[in-house]
This record gives C-alpha cells, structure tokens and sequence, in this order.
C-alpha cells in the first residue's frame, strides 16, 4: 500500500494531473466559443439576454398601475437606481460599485448561514438595514401598496431583495409588505411575453422528486451481481461530500401532487425521477414543472452546473443522472413555471448584460416563463413546509406565483423554528409575473 501511494503521488502522476487539467481547459475554451456563437445566432437566447434596448414607453406598457421596476446600475465611481411605473422614469445617483458590492456581500454570508448566533443576528441586522438604507432608501416613498420587480446588478443578482428590512421602518422585512420578483431586465419581460405566446400546456403540474444517487440505496432490489457499474460518488455543490437523499422532498412532491385535481399531474418517484423522465418530451404537456433535488453549481462555468437525479437503475446498475446546464438549454417546456427546490439553483457566472447564466437562465431559455430557484443550501424539511404552502395557495385561492411565494414565506417565517431568514428567503422568483395559477 505504501507503494501504492508512493507511485499515486509522484512526478508521473502529477504530469498525468497537470495532462487532464490542460485537456480540461481546452474543451472548455472550446465550449465558451460555441456559447459566444449561440449568442450570436439563436434568436431566443439572444431575445433573452442580449434584447435590442426598450423604450421608456414600451416599459411603462408592460407594467401595471400596482406594479414598480427598480433597476440598477453598478459603475465604478457611481452607480445609478431608474425608478419605472406607468406614470414615470426617475434615475437616482447611488454610491459606487465597491461599496455596494461589499454591502451585499455582508447581507449575503449572514443570510445563508444557518444558525449565526445573536451576534451574528445582530451583525445580519445592522447590514441588511445599511444595504436597505442604499438601495431603496431614494424611492422609500414610492414603495407603499406596490408589486416590485428588481433588475439587479453584480452581486446585488445574489440578495433576496424580499428580506431586506423596510426603509425607515420598523426593521420588518419587505415581503410582509410587497410581492417581490427579479428579471433579467426590462427588455428581456417584454421579448419574452412575445416569445411566451403559446397554446397552455395541459397538464397542470410533473414533479421529480427523491431520486436515487447511489447503489447502497435501501430502494436498490439488489446492490452487487447485477453486472452493472456502481456511480462514483457525486459532490454537494459546497463539495463537502457525496450527495444525500433529500427524504423530504418526497412529502414535498405528495403534497404537491395533491394539491392539484386527479390525473392533471405527473409525479415522478425514486427511479423515475431520472434524467430520461427530464428529457422527455412528456414533460412539455405539464404548465408547472417542479425539480425536488440536489443542484450541482459551478459559478465560474455555468456549463458544468446542473441537478442531479437518479444515478441508478432499479438493479444498482449506473446510469446518466446528471441533467446539465446543455441538456436544459434544449428543453422545449410549455410551463409557466419552473420550480428548483434545490440547492443554490439560482446561483451562475454573472456575464455582463446578461445577469447570471446559470439553472435560471437556462429554464427560461427553454421556454419557462418564470423560475423559482434558491441562493443558497436551503434545509429540507423547512422548505418542503414552504413549497407545500406555495402549492395550497397556488391551487385553493387562485393566486399568482410572486403572491403565493410571498404568502408561503411569510408562512414559515411565522414558525418560531424557522424565522431566521435563512430558512424562509432564500428562494427568489424570476420572470414574467403574469402567469396562469393552479386554479386555472
């Protein structure tokens, strides 16, 4: 064994090393060349992410009379917050980029932390009131009985607007007040109401849930002799360690299942909630798509982000369960919604003037009008709590996603187990806030 380990660790192995590193590399410079050409070339993706600019007009058409678009802009000296409703554009100057950027970065570690302590509650506190007092401190008076929809910049694309605090108020966050969603931009909403005009799907809901990751699975019939490969072990998107059954999720996709009229929903188990199952076409008949499932993120190539489903077949032998960034970029979905109950779903690389190409982007280049994603490692039982409640809303009252996310959060957040934000903002919606509900 000592050997072993001396000839595993030696000058051949490390050329070996420094040989699949180099080879590495080189396929993904020639990936990001064939991404520039997408870019260049397929009308949807560049509709999406690099959309010819809007008129004022135009946007003020898009929104309605309850309805505020912040966008903002991050520069180096000085950076710029326009106001947009149906009646006016006003721009406000803000500080620089690094002092917002900073800030973020502050409210974002003690967001995604989860048990920080009463000083670190404290510190969370403090931050978020400072980043509030930057970013929604000049339109404060603007805010009241409003739907607010974030164009976001830089890092500011990782804060959940929703839990900042109230500007000059009582430190309560902004969801007990308002609806709040994220978009790409302005331009994107618009091209992307034209791209969405489409016959509704007619199935209500498919749900992928609880798959299988490893051959010592206990739902394994038989886990040696079946002649078939064993997967290696895959790695958490922290890379802390092989990936875990999520035994929630389950009750999370019952729920789900539940909540919507007989024979309208798919519902997708175990085995079946497998890559296969993603890729069929199947899946396109269905206005909500929901993935309960661990996602694999790698922020500085999105292409090598993806989620993980079912790695083995109902023998133990191996099979392909990684549906990754490319496989979700040639998805043709007829959703309205997509739903990532995963986790760190929402995060990618952020490409200037695209946002963040990462899981997101890839659902709403597929076709889905909007995309319920997470910013962090979200804990299962809180959020199976959280989308069981979205569900209900969703499908009992009719209401929109933005309105039934908003109400779920506020939900747990009620649940003195999960108050801490980390429990209950971390999921973000972005897209067209005009889709259809449950309920229709």
């Amino acid at each position: 064994m000592g050997r072993q380990d001396s000839l595993l660790k030696g000058p051949a192995a490390a050329k070996r090393e420094q040989a699949a590193d180099q080879e590495v590399g080189a396929v993904l410079a020639d990936l990001a060349e064939v991404e520039a050409e997408i870019r260049r070339h397929s009308p949807r993706y560049a509709a999406l992410t690099q959309p010819p600019a809007a008129t004022s007009n135009e946007i003020q058409r898009l929104l309605d009379g309850r309805t505020l678009l912040l966008e903002y802009a991050l520069g180096e000296e000085r950076s710029f917050l326009w106001a947009v409703d149906r009646e006016a554009v006003t721009g406000f100057e803000l500080p620089s980029r690094a002092r917002i950027e900073e800030a973020a970065r502050e409210v974002y570690g003690g967001l995604s932390v989860l048990a920080p302590g009463e000083a670190g509650e404290s510190r969370l506190a403090r931050a978020a009131a400072h980043l509030s007092r930057m970013l929604l401190g000049p339109v404060a008076g603007r805010l009241a009985g409003r739907r607010l929809i974030i164009v976001a910049d830089g890092e500011l694309q990782y804060i959940p607007f929703g839990a900042l605090p109230l500007p000059g108020g009582s430190g309560a966050p902004l969801v007990t007040r308002h609806e709040v969603l994220n978009a790409p931009s302005a331009t994107a909403l618009i091209l992307q109401r034209r791209l969405a005009r489409r016959e509704p799907a007619t199935g209500v809901v498919a749900v992928l849930a609880d798959p299988v990751f490893d051959a010592a699975d206990p739902r394994v019939a038989a886990r040696s002799g079946t002649g078939g490969r064993e997967p290696s072990p895959a790695r958490s998107s922290a890379g802390s360690g092989p990936l875990l059954r999520l035994p929630w999720t389950r009750r999370e996709a019952q729920a789900i299942a539940a909540a919507v009229p007989p024979g309208r929903s798919l519902l997708a188990l175990d085995f079946r909630a497998s890559r296969k199952t993603a890729l069929s076409p199947e899946l396109s008949q269905y206005r909500i798509v929901h993935f309960a499932t661990h996602g694999l993120i790698d922020a500085q190539t999105p292409a090598l982000s993806g989620l993980m489903l079912s790695r083995v077949e109902k023998r133990g032998a191996a099979v392909d369960g990684f549906l990754g960034l490319g496989d979700i970029y040639n998805l043709r979905l007829g959703a309205d919604l997509v739903v990532l109950s995963g986790c760190e779903t929402a995060l990618g690389k952020n490409v200037r003037g695209e946002g963040l190409v990462g899981l997101t982007q890839g659902f709403l280049y597929a076709g889905a009008r909007q995309v319920v994603a997470s910013l962090w490692r979200v804990e299962d039982q809180a959020t199976a709590e959280l989308m069981s409640h979205f569900y209900r809303l969703l499908s009992s009252t009719g209401r929109t996603p933005a309105a039934a996310l908003r109400l779920a959060q506020l939900a747990v957040r009620n649940d003195k187990r999960w108050r801490s934000p980390y429990y209950w903002s971390g999921f973000v919606l972005q897209g067209d806030w005009e889709t259809v509900s449950l309920a229709r």
